[in-house]
């Protein structure tokens, strides 16, 4: 029974998802840190204020927090660009280096969902061969 714990745990797609694992939750710090400590503070130059959590309205003695959903909206927005500027496409660009360099084409952008069922339409209409 160990020894097929010992081997489970060993295969390289588990120690691999692990690392991911631990890379990523060590990742997330230094994107919460450029986005907290110096995204933000860029905003809060440019438009005057860094925290909207205090914004609120009443109906019906309900209190709405809108300014929280701000915040956590200006949140999501500033990791998704640092996030996409910062690794995704220099990734690209980097792999895109590397195709060329091995004499390889571009990648192609996939084809869009109209493209595909098109293709799949055209492919349906065609008799079999026998």
């Amino acid at each position: 029974m160990l020894k097929g714990f010992k081997k489970f745990i060993m295969r390289g797609n588990v120690v691999d998802l692990a690392v991911a694992f631990v890379m990523g939750a060590a990742f997330v710090a230094v994107v919460n840190s450029l986005v907290n400590d110096l995204l933000t503070p860029l905003i809060a130059a440019i438009f005057g204020k860094q925290d909207f959590s205090a914004l609120t309205f009443t109906l019906h003695h309900s209190v709405f927090r809108y300014g929280a959903f701000i915040n956590a909206l200006i949140s999501f927005i500033l990791i998704a660009a640092a996030l996409y500027f910062f690794v995704v496409a220099p990734m690209n660009a980097y792999n895109d280096h590397k195709r060329r360099k091995a004499g390889l084409p571009p990648a192609e952008d996939p084809l869009t969902e109209v493209e595909l069922l098109t293709q799949m339409r055209d492919l349906l209409r065609t008799p079999p061969r026998v």
